[in-house]
């Protein structure tokens, strides 16, 4: 599957392109925009793009209104095709977001309900109760997302609403040449709807790409052979800022030990999680983390640890944004992307990363484990890349058994001799690929 050796990238559109908060019914080719920063994903190393949802919606994308048409604020389906095609010609692929338990009160099925009532075609899409009404007096009593009731929860059961979810697909596969999609909230949705849904994609591509947003519990119930193939680690998300902040290393790297460690009860050895620093729904990393220094090392600990890793737009320069302060504050538009030394950085895990079998696919083992400093080690045939790390102000000599004289750093390209120990320099991370 390419996605297990894929770096991505998360443009969340209406953010990014500038757009109304509400649909103000206006179409203007802002989406464009996105095929401008092709060049700009291409030089950071990112090899797919996901995009958060881009169909005709209410307001944020997540109450559509209809799957079949780009949403006007970001201009029309011919606008989204050429951007795709640009982005394809420069080796990018395009994962989609998939809205699917839930539409918006404007989506069309949902308005023919509300005219209609009992007898319309679409009452069986929901979950309707006529004898009873709702918060926004339409005569009868439905089912929102988590309490929101501006989410209308579609009826995945019924036949009828799973084959126009397919033909949208369909469609998006023939207007967009899409590579997968990204399933919002797949913690909700129905099993079965999953298994149909990967079995149906198997038909229109063979390595179409299904990752689904998880938060807690068991992956496992979700990411298998006739389910998805990845999901989003949002339990090692956590792991990743908050074992900086407390200069605790032992958390994410014992996070990642109970996830894909040597041990036959490890929970997700072999699987392909989606790991982040941050997305569209949380407070950006130069924002959360409370040393500056530690931003680049969050980045290796996320490039070095099993997983396909995802950035989100802007936080490759570092940009700002926290929760409290709003979904405008999480999901800005800027005028055109930005390069600073973090930027160079990042570029160059990247770099490491999608070059590496080891990286990509490798097992995780632990060789060195303090508060501030780590050495991780990833094997996949016959390749070994040790994740050398120190969050601390001060310089650190790690002593272990490399099973090896020498070693190149993957991220700089120098020679590193572990001869007599190694030493790591205040807040330093290396990828030491061991010589065979």
């Amino acid at each position: 599957m390419w996605a297990y050796e894929s770096v991505f990238y998360q443009i969340y559109p209406i953010g990014f392109c500038g757009a109304p908060r509400i649909n103000d019914g206006i179409t203007v080719p802002r989406i464009r925009k996105a095929g401008d920063w092709a060049a700009h994903i291409a030089k950071l190393g990112c090899n797919a793009v996901y995009f958060s949802p881009i169909f005709e919606s209410d307001s944020h994308g997540y109450d559509t209104r209809d799957f079949r048409k780009v949403d006007c604020r970001l201009g029309t389906n011919q606008d989204f095709a050429a951007v795709c095609k640009t982005l394809h010609e420069n080796g990018i692929r395009v994962v989609l977001d998939g809205v699917f338990n839930h539409v918006g009160r404007g989506f069309w099925a949902f308005r023919d309900v509300q005219e209609k009532k009992w007898d319309s075609p679409y009452k069986d899409w929901f979950h309707i109760s006529f004898e009873g009404n709702s918060g926004y007096n339409d005569g009868f009593w439905y089912e929102g997302w988590e309490g929101h009731y501006e989410l209308v929860r579609l009826n995945l059961r019924n036949p009828m609403v799973v084959q126009h979810i397919f033909d949208c697909i369909r469609g998006w596969v023939e207007a967009f040449d899409i590579d997968g999609l990204r399933l919002d909230v797949a913690y909700c949705l129905d099993q079965d709807f999953i298994r149909q849904l990967r079995a149906f994609c198997n038909t229109l591509k063979p390595d179409f790409f299904l990752v689904g947003e998880l938060l807690h519990g068991d992956y496992n119930q979700f990411v298998s052979d006739d389910k998805l193939h990845s999901c989003t680690n949002y339990e090692c998300y956590k792991g990743l800022y908050s074992s900086l902040n407390s200069m605790n290393l032992f958390e994410i790297t014992h996070s990642l030990l109970r996830q894909f460690g040597p041990e036959n009860w490890t929970l997700y050895r072999g699987k392909h999680l989606l790991s982040f620093v941050d997305n569209h729904d949380v407070t950006r990393a130069a924002s959360i983390l409370q040393n500056p220094a530690h931003l680049p090392l969050l980045y290796a600990l996320l490039f070095g640890m099993p997983g396909i890793p995802c950035i989100y737009y802007g936080s490759e320069w570092g940009t700002f944004g926290e929760k409290h302060q709003g979904d405008d504050a999480l999901r800005p538009s800027f005028e055109t992307p930005e390069w600073n030394g973090l930027t160079d950085r990042i570029a160059a895990m990247v770099k490491a990363h999608r070059s590496s079998k080891a990286l990509c696919h490798g097992d995780f083992k632990q060789l060195v484990l303090t508060n501030k400093q780590c050495v991780w080690e990833r094997i996949c045939d016959g390749e070994r890349v040790l994740i050398a790390v120190n969050i601390d102000s001060e310089p650190y000599t790690a002593h272990f058994d490399a099973r090896c004289g020498r070693a190149v750093d993957l991220i700089t390209g120098e020679m590193h001799d572990f001869g007599g120990g190694s030493e790591l320099p205040p807040y330093s991370a290396f990828f030491w690929q061991c010589e065979r």
